[in-house]
C-alpha cells in the first residue's frame, strides 16, 4: 500500500517561505539537501510524518504561475478563530473565517491565507469529517 509522504512546492525565498510556515503551520526544517543549481527542504511538525518539501531554484526571479490545477493544502487547528487572531496579530493577512454548512448543521468552520509565493493554505477547526 502506498503511503503519501509529502507535497512539493517551488518558492522564490526559502528563509521568508520557512519563517512563513514555522509560525503559521509550526513546520520546522527536518531535513535539507543542497545542490548546485537548487536546494530541498523538508518541512514537518510533531503532529505528523507528512513533509512539506520547499523547492528552490537557485537564481531565479521571476514568480512562479500555479496555472489552474492547484488548489490548496489544508491542516486542522482546534480553534479557528483563535489561530486567525494569531496570525493577525503576527502581520499576515487571513481571509476572514467562514461557515460551510447543509442546513444548520456545521460541516466546517475555516479560513484561507497564502504563503509568500501564492500558494494557498486552508486552516480548519478540528470538527466533523475533519479531524
Amino acid at each position: 500500500m502506498a503511503k503519501i509522504i509529502h507535497s512539493m512546492i517551488r518558492v522564490l525565498d526559502l528563509d521568508k517561505s520557512m519563517r512563513f510556515y514555522a509560525d503559521v503551520l509550526d513546520l520546522r526544517e527536518a531535513h535539507r539537501l543542497d545542490f548546485p543549481e537548487f536546494t530541498l527542504v523538508y518541512l514537518r511538525n510533531a503532529e505528523n510524518d507528512y513533509e512539506l518539501e520547499l523547492t528552490l531554484n537557485k537564481g531565479r526571479e521571476e514568480a512562479y504561475t500555479h496555472g489552474t490545477g492547484y488548489g490548496h493544502i489544508a491542516v486542522v487547528v482546534p480553534d479557528v478563530a483563535a489561530r486567525h487572531a494569531e496570525l493577525t496579530a503576527k502581520g499576515y493577512e487571513p481571509a476572514p473565517v467562514k461557515e460551510f454548512k447543509r442546513g444548520d448543521e456545521l460541516l466546517a468552520r475555516f479560513f484561507f491565507i497564502q504563503d509568500p509565493d501564492g500558494y494557498k493554505i486552508e486552516v480548519l477547526e478540528r470538527h466533523g469529517h475533519y479531524r
